[in-house]
């Protein structure tokens, strides 16, 4: 398989943005409708249920929920007609016709654990003369930013 280059320019940031049917603007504004029908879904879930169920995506007129476990879902389907109100109330999401129900295990994002690095003052040392032997003005400066973030001595 070859890869070709196309022969047209390179589009603005802007006009990849805005443009609803293609590329990223399509995909920005299919992100930004889940998002809003997930809002109006856990204002009007129980408490129990928020963190059980989630907006897995829409097509063709059909929207889909997921949630972790079987006695969720007979509750959404109970609450169908209910739900499918709410949801086709948001802009832009008028055009749902129905709603499908999945159980999938749900993985909620989670912020990654900042693991905060020590640099002792021993090696702070080292590289600040590390730094003065290397001609390269940028490598210099850059060994000379790192050594600066050493950990001051401990206060007594």
């Amino acid at each position: 398989m070859s890869i070709k280059a196309r022969k047209s320019r390179a589009q603005p940031i802007a006009q990849l943005l805005s443009s609803p049917r293609h590329g990223i603007g399509s995909l920005m504004n299919s992100a930004h409708l889940i998002e809003q029908a997930q809002r109006q879904l856990d204002r009007v879930l129980p408490d129990e249920m928020k963190d059980h169920v989630m907006v897995g995506g829409h097509h063709d007129g059909q929207l889909t929920l997921l949630t972790d476990r079987a006695v969720w879902l007979t509750w959404l389907r109970f609450e169908r007609v209910r739900l499918l109100q709410v949801i086709t109330s948001v802009r832009g999401l008028e055009d749902i016709l129905r709603l499908n129900f999945k159980v999938r295990p749900l993985r909620k994002t989670r912020a990654p654990l900042v693991q905060k690095r020590i640099l002792s003052e021993q090696a702070a040392e080292h590289i600040t003369a590390c730094a003065h032997d290397i001609e390269d003005p940028a490598l210099q400066k850059a060994l000379q930013r790192l050594a600066a973030h050493a950990a001051p001595p401990p206060q007594d």
